[in-house]
């Protein structure tokens, strides 16, 4: 039977950049239902996980990063740059537009728009906390304009809040973060244990 996966990100992350379109690919190829859930990661789950900003973490560990995105980049042939012109960046209204995409839209547009927001912070060093951004990334993805609007609903905040409360109850701490049937594989270089997953059905 196709099962459903609780998808878990921050559409800042690097690390769902690099691994966007593989889970999607996985999920695809198996038949899973894709839960698009946009978190609040740095300002929610962090605090109640033990998770740092990155400009708080030890030096060693910001010097490994940079060498590790460096490294997937070139792995996965995807372009990157490890120190993007506009990060660290607040990624609140880009979830939240992603939201209100996954509500009107559907799933598929929301996997859209999340590609394009990844790929805009890290290959094309664009600033996703600009609205002017968002707007240019909408008609990129062939959406209507009125998104940003409906980004700044209620029910889009409501269901931004309602995907970090899910999160932390679920006892995610990083992101990307896959929950299937209550188990957690965290990071996009566990996509191999998704997809073994999937296929047990």
């Amino acid at each position: 039977m196709p099962l459903t996966v609780d998808y878990y990100f921050a559409p800042q992350s690097p690390y769902v950049y690099l691994g966007h379109l593989r889970f999607w690919d996985i999920a695809r190829r198996h038949g899973a239902t894709i839960r698009v859930r946009p978190v609040d990661l740095g300002g929610k789950v962090f605090p109640v996980s033990g998770g740092l900003p990155l400009k708080q973490r030890a030096p060693q560990r910001q010097a490994y990063r940079l060498l590790e995105l460096k490294r997937f980049g070139e792995y996965l042939n995807m372009p990157i740059h490890p120190e993007p012109a506009y990060f660290p960046v607040a990624g609140d209204d880009a979830a939240k537009l992603i939201v209100a995409v996954d509500q009107k839209d559907g799933t598929d547009a929301a996997m859209h728009l999340v590609t394009a927001i990844t790929r805009a912070v890290w290959a094309e060093q664009r600033n996703i906390a600009d609205e002017a951004v968002l707007a240019e990334l909408l008609r990129e993805c062939e959406l209507p304009a009125s998104r940003i609007e409906d980004a700044h609903s209620q029910a889009a905040h409501e269901r931004y809040e309602a995907n970090t409360q899910e999160a932390i109850a679920a006892g995610v701490f990083g992101a990307p973060s896959y929950v299937i049937e209550g188990e957690i594989f965290w990071g996009q270089d566990r996509l191999d244990f998704v997809d073994r997953r999937l296929a047990k059905g």
